[in-house]
């Protein structure tokens, strides 16, 4: 990367200025022109570096969402995962290496919608689709640092006591065209209240708002880690005590290795694991070395575990919890 692609990638993937020209201030910080970081912007993203730039939103504040699973016979894999990834609520699926090897994010407007995408996408594929909440968040705000993993900000939050906000008819609307992302354009914010019927200032202000009350994560560059030459990634999950979940991921969330850091909720027989940890590398050896040495350090050499490398990335975009039509229209 020349200098200008690397600090617009690796400086703001999160604290991005939520003013009238937000391109113009990344121009100043980085000795630059606002043309220059909009193409510069406009080319990564053409070229896969980053997806968009725009929100993250917080699971379980707006909407709801789930991690789901199923087992895909081997000569049905791909249409199958074609099938789950043509649906408008899922926004990750991943091939992984288990008897449960498809793997995908479902994210809905309410708890309803979310069921029923789920009923859906098993009643289509023929398979039994395991549904396994998020629980409690250890740290759960995934960045990259060109070099090497960057852990972000410890973010830990108790899922079980949230309850997703309802949104006003603006809000609504501002919600469906953002998650798509900024338009790359001098006044983005002004072109999202085009689209939402609100001004700049009120899309700026709700902004500020959301990231305050924490239904905003992080607000900025959203990398795509593959492209960025992390393809080696494992889910690694462990079977835990209930009253042994809470030390362990605190203590897992603070290691440099792990990327993600959460528990979801068991679904049993088929899946008895409680605690989920994702760790990035350029490297399976690396990986591997990084989960040895979490299970030794940690005292964790004894806990039920395993470890599901990606093979294939089906689809990876940010989560949609509003179709955007009815959002706008309905």
């Amino acid at each position: 990367m020349d200098p200008l692609d690397f600090r617009l990638v690796n400086e703001f993937q999160r604290d991005f200025p939520l003013l009238p020209r937000p391109f113009a201030e990344l121009a100043r910080r980085t000795g630059s022109t606002e043309d220059a970081v909009l193409g510069a912007l406009r080319r990564l993203r053409g070229e896969g570096v980053i997806s968009r730039v725009g929100a993250v939103f917080s699971p379980r504040r707006i909407g709801a969402s789930t991690l789901a699973a199923l087992a895909a016979p081997a000569e049905r894999l791909e249409e199958i995962a074609a099938c789950v990834s043509a649906r408008p609520e899922v926004n990750h699926n991943y091939e992984r290496e288990h008897a449960f090897n498809l793997w995908f994010v479902v994210t809905a407007a309410d708890e309803a919608g979310l069921a029923r995408a789920l009923a859906e996408i098993e009643r289509d594929s023929g398979c039994k689709v395991i549904s396994l909440p998020l629980e409690h968040e250890f740290h759960i705000d995934l960045g990259f640092d060109l070099a090497g993993v960057c852990k972000a900000r410890s973010s830990e939050r108790r899922l079980d006591e949230d309850t997703p906000r309802s949104l006003e008819d603006g809000e609504r609307r501002l919600l469906a065209v953002l998650q798509h992302g900024l338009e790359l354009v001098p006044r983005p914010f002004a072109r999202l209240g085009e689209e939402a019927g609100l001004d700049e200032r009120q899309v700026i202000a709700l902004l500020e708002r959301w990231h305050e009350e924490g239904l905003i994560k992080r607000f900025g560059v959203v990398v795509r880690h593959h492209e960025l030459g992390y393809t080696a990634n494992a889910m690694v999950v462990w079977n835990l005590p209930d009253d042994a979940v809470e030390r362990a991921g605190k203590l897992l969330a603070a290691q440099s290795e792990v990327t993600l850091c959460y528990r979801r909720r068991r679904h049993l027989p088929e899946w008895p694991y409680n605690l989920f940890c994702m760790i990035h590398g350029r490297a399976r050896g690396e990986v591997e070395a990084a989960v040895a040495g979490l299970r030794q350090r940690l005292g964790l050499q004894q806990a039920p575990h395993a470890v599901l490398f990606s093979r294939r990335r089906f689809k990876q975009r940010g989560a949609h919890y509003l179709p955007r039509t009815e959002a706008l229209h309905g």
